[in-house]
C-alpha cells in the first residue's frame, strides 16, 4: 500500500449517496464517517492494512473485480457499493472457509463472548459450516506464563506480526510455511519463551479471536479465596480504574477506583491497597536516584526509567550496554508487594509468609515480573504472588454475582493505601516523567512547581523532549513509548556512547506499550488512539481531584519512611525496593 497519496478532497458515492472527502481515506474510512460499517477481520485501527481476510470486499463502479475496502484509497468519481445480496454470500462465504479450519470449543476459550469471529458469524446467521473441518496447527505454547499462543484458533489476519514486527519492533512472531499450513509462530518454530518476546501482550490485546490471549490465572485467585490459612490482600494499579468500567459497557475513562475497593471486600480480600501508593513511593526511590547523579554525579546520565517490565526485558535482551542508565528501582506493585510482607506484616502482627498478594495489573508482562530475579522476593517471601489483567478482573467480576455498578464506592486501606494524583498518573506516558519533575523540583528548589500539570510530556507523540528549568539549572527529558519509538531513542543513546558524543537528555521516561499502560496489554480489547485518549483523560481528572498532587505530600509514604526505612536510597530502601538488571540472550536454548 502507498504512503504518498496526494490530500485533495474528492467527491464520491456510496450507496448512492454523495461524499466530499479525503483522497487520503481508504474506502473502509471514508464509509465509517458516513456511518456505513463494513465487515473486518484483519483491519485494526492502529495497524496498516494487510488485506488478508478478505471479507471487508465491495464493489466500485466499472471495476469487474470485487475491492478489498481497507486497503483501496478512495478517488474521484467512485461509486462505491458496500452491501448487497451478493457481497452478502461472498462475506458469508469467506466466513464459512475461516470457520473450517477453526476449532469449535468456543465455550472453552478466553475470548468466548468477546471474539470478533464468533461476532460475525453471529451477524452473518451461519449455523453450520459447508466444508470438512480441517483444524490444523499444535498444542497451546504456555512456555511464557505471561500469554498462552495457540496456533489451532490462528485466522492468518497477521495482526500480531504486524504489532509485533512494525509497532513493537521485537520480531518475536512471523508467519511459517505456506498455503494452508501458514500460521503464526516465533522464528524458527520454538517456545514462545525461548524467542525474543518481551511479554508486553500487544500480540494478544490485537488478536481478533483466541489465538494469542493473557495467561489466566483468576481460578487461582479464587481457589485461594477458599483457604482460610491464608491472607488475602490485593492492590490495583492507576490505569486499571480507568478501563475497567469499559467490560460493563461504560465509557473509557470512567473512573470505578471505590467501586473495586468495594468489590474486593465483598469476595474476601482482608486488605485492599493501592498500587498508586506504590508509585508514589517509585517517585522518592527514582526522583532521589535521579538527584544523586544530577546533582552530585553519583552515577552516569541520562537515568531511565524501569516500571515497566516488558521495557526492562526488552533492555536486558536488546541494549544490556545500557544497563548502566537504569534505575534501579522496583516497578511501584512490586515495591507494594515488598512493604506488604515486611512493613505492613509488622504492624498489624501478620506471619508473612500467610499473605497472599494479588496485583491487578493493564499489563501481561506483570505475571512475567514477579519472578523475574530473586530481588523480587526481598522480602523472605514473593513480593507479589499472582498477577492478573484487567481482563480477568471483568470475568471474576461477572463470576462473583456483584454488580460492580451498584456497589457504593469504599476506601482502601490506610498505611499502603493513599496516593497523590501523582500516582494515578503514572498510567499514561508521560505520566512518569510528570510526578518525578514535580517532586524533583520540590527537593532542589525547596518551592512546588507554578504549574505542574506539564503539558510538554502529556500526549500520544511517539517520543516526546523538553527541558524543565530547575533552579537554573536545566533538565533534559525525553519520553518514549511503544518499543519502536523506545528503539529509537535507545540508538541514540547507544551512538552518543560508541563516538563520545554528550549524551543529549538527562531523565528518560519508556513505556513499552503505545500510550504506556493506559493501553496494556492485559486492557479490555479494541483499543484505538481515541481509547486512549479517554482513559488518559480520566487519569488526568483523577490527578485534578486530588487533595495532593506531588509524591512526597503522601503522608502515608512519609509515615514508611519515618518508621521503616529511613529515607529514599536508605540500605533497607536498597534491600526492598531495589533491583539489579543482567544480559539476555535474544533466544534461549
Amino acid at each position: 500500500m502507498t504512503q504518498n497519496i496526494t490530500d485533495i478532497m474528492v467527491d464520491i458515492k456510496i450507496n448512492g449517496k454523495d461524499y466530499h472527502v479525503s483522497s487520503k481515506f481508504t474506502i473502509l474510512e471514508a464509509s465509517k464517517l458516513a456511518h456505513v460499517k463494513i465487515p473486518t477481520l484483519c483491519k485494526h485501527e492502529d495497524l496498516p492494512p494487510t488485506a488478508n481476510c478478505g471479507i471487508c470486499v465491495v464493489k466500485v463502479k466499472g471495476n469487474r473485480k470485487l475491492i478489498r475496502a481497507c486497503c483501496t484509497y478512495v478517488e474521484d468519481g467512485m461509486d462505491i457499493t458496500t452491501h448487497d445480496g451478493e457481497l452478502y454470500e461472498v462475506r458469508k462465504n469467506v466466513l464459512e472457509l475461516i470457520l473450517s479450519t477453526h476449532p469449535f470449543y468456543c465455550f472453552t476459550c478466553l475470548r468466548n463472548g468477546n471474539c470478533e469471529l464468533q461476532k460475525l458469524a453471529e451477524e452473518f446467521g451461519i449455523r453450520s459450516v459447508p466444508y470438512n473441518p480441517l483444524v490444523k496447527g499444535n498444542k497451546p505454547d504456555t512456555s511464557t506464563k505471561a500469554v498462552v499462543m495457540d496456533s489451532q484458533k490462528c485466522i492468518g489476519c497477521g495482526r500480531c506480526v504486524e504489532v509485533c514486527q512494525e509497532i513493537q519492533q521485537v520480531h518475536a512472531l512471523e508467519f511459517l510455511d505456506r498455503g494452508f499450513n501458514s500460521r503464526i509462530a516465533p522464528a524458527g518454530d520454538i517456545q514462545l519463551a525461548e524467542s525474543p518476546c518481551i511479554k508486553c501482550g500487544q500480540c494478544s490485546a490485537h488478536c481478533p479471536v483466541g489465538a494469542i490471549v493473557e495467561f489466566s490465572q483468576a481460578n487461582q485467585v479464587w481457589l485461594t479465596l477458599r483457604d482460610e490459612a491464608v491472607y488475602p490482600v490485593v492492590q490495583i494499579a492507576p490505569a486499571v480504574r480507568v478501563a475497567l468500567g469499559e467490560g460493563f459497557g461504560l465509557e473509557p475513562g470512567e473512573i470505578l477506583t471505590e467501586k473495586m475497593y468495594a468489590f474486593f471486600r465483598r469476595i474476601g480480600f482482608k486488605a485492599i491497597f493501592d498500587t498508586n501508593f506504590g508509585a508514589d513511593l517509585t517517585i522518592m526511590e527514582e526522583g532521589s536516584e535521579f538527584l544523586e547523579r544530577f546533582l552530585h554525579g553519583k552515577g552516569n546520565l541520562p537515568l531511565i526509567t524501569s516500571c515497566c517490565p516488558a521495557w526492562v526485558d526488552f533492555l536486558e535482551k536488546y541494549y544490556p550496554d545500557l544497563i548502566e542508565y537504569f534505575s534501579t528501582a522496583k516497578s511501584p506493585h512490586e515495591m507494594v508487594g515488598a512493604m506488604t510482607k515486611t512493613y505492613y506484616a509488622q504492624k498489624m502482627g501478620i506471619d508473612p509468609s500467610k499473605i497472599f498478594m494479588l496485583s491487578v495489573m493493564p499489563c501481561t508482562a506483570k505475571k512475567y515480573e514477579i519472578a523475574r530475579t530473586s530481588d523480587m522476593k526481598s522480602s523472605g517471601y514473593q513480593d507479589v504472588d499472582v498477577s492478573i489483567t484487567t481482563r480477568e478482573l471483568v470475568r471474576m467480576i461477572k463470576t462473583s454475582g456483584v454488580d460492580i455498578l451498584q456497589l457504593e464506592g469504599e476506601k482502601a486501606d490506610s498505611i499502603l493505601g493513599s496516593y497523590t494524583g501523582a500516582g494515578t498518573i503514572f498510567g499514561a506516558t508521560g505520566g512518569v516523567m510528570e510526578a518525578a519533575i514535580r517532586t524533583a523540583y520540590a527537593l532542589v528548589t525547596g518551592k512546588a512547581l507554578e504549574n505542574i500539570e506539564i503539558e510538554a510530556v502529556r500526549g500520544l507523540k511517539g517520543v516526546k523532549r523538553a527541558e524543565i528549568d530547575m533552579n537554573g539549572k536545566k533538565v533534559r527529558i525525553a519520553v518514549a513509548h511503544g518499543i519502536g519509538n523506545v528503539r529509537a531513542v535507545c540508538e541514540e543513546l547507544r551512538d552518543c556512547k560508541k563516538t563520545g558524543k554528550p549524551m543529549p537528555y538527562d531523565f528518560i521516561e519508556v513505556m513499552a506499550c503505545e500510550g504506556g499502560c493506559i493501553a496494556g496489554g492485559g486492557q479490555p480489547y479494541q483499543v484505538t488512539n481515541k481509547i486512549r485518549t479517554k482513559r488518559s483523560k480520566g487519569l488526568y481528572n483523577d490527578d485534578k481531584q486530588s487533595t495532593f498532587r506531588c509524591s512526597h505530600e503522601n503522608k502515608e509514604v512519609q509515615k514508611l519512611y519515618e518508621e521503616f526505612l529511613g529515607k529514599p536510597l536508605s540500605q533497607k530502601s536498597h534491600q526492598y525496593l531495589h533491583t539489579k538488571y543482567v544480559p539476555r540472550p535474544l533466544y534461549y536454548k
